[in-house]
C-alpha cells in the first residue's frame, strides 16, 4: 500500500523555522516527484516546492524562493522541507505527494491534479 506521512507541523513564531518530513512506504522515491504544497483556510491548494527522485532537481514557487529548502534522503525514503523566515501567511495545512512522471517542472509543482498520491496533512501555524 503506498502511503505519504507528513510530520514536523506545529506553531512557531514570525521568523523562526519548522522542518517538515514526508515519509513515503510502499515505494520508492528514486522514480517519483515528490511536491509540497499547502492550502490555508478558504484558498486552493498551491504549490511550494516540488523535488525530482530521479536527479535530485528542484523547484520553488516565489513564495518559497530563498526561504525555503528541499531535500531528499533516499535511503530513509524521506522527503524533507526547511522552512526559515517563517511569516504568518505561511500558516496553512502543509501536503506532500507524489508524481509517477518522477520531473519537476515550473507547471507541474503548481498542479495538483498531478501527483496520484497525497499524505493526510500537517498543521503548519505562524503566530505574528
Amino acid at each position: 500500500e503506498v502511503q505519504l506521512v507528513e510530520s514536523g507541523g506545529g506553531l512557531v513564531q514570525a521568523g523562526g523555522s519548522l522542518r517538515l518530513s514526508c515519509a513515503a512506504s510502499g515505494f520508492t522515491f528514486d522514480s517519483y516527484a515528490i511536491g509540497w504544497f499547502r492550502q490555508a483556510p478558504g484558498k486552493e491548494r498551491e504549490g511550494v516546492s516540488c523535488i525530482s527522485g530521479y536527479d535530485g532537481s528542484t523547484v520553488y514557487q516565489d513564495s518559497a524562493e530563498g526561504r525555503f529548502t528541499i531535500s531528499i534522503d533516499n535511503a530513509k525514503n524521506t522527503v524533507y522541507l526547511q522552512m526559515n523566515s517563517l511569516k504568518p501567511e505561511d500558516t496553512a495545512v502543509y501536503f506532500c505527494a507524489a508524481d509517477g512522471w518522477g520531473f519537476c517542472t515550473a507547471v507541474t509543482s503548481k498542479i495538483p491534479d498531478a501527483y496520484e498520491y497525497w499524505g493526510q496533512g500537517t498543521q503548519v501555524t505562524v503566530s505574528s
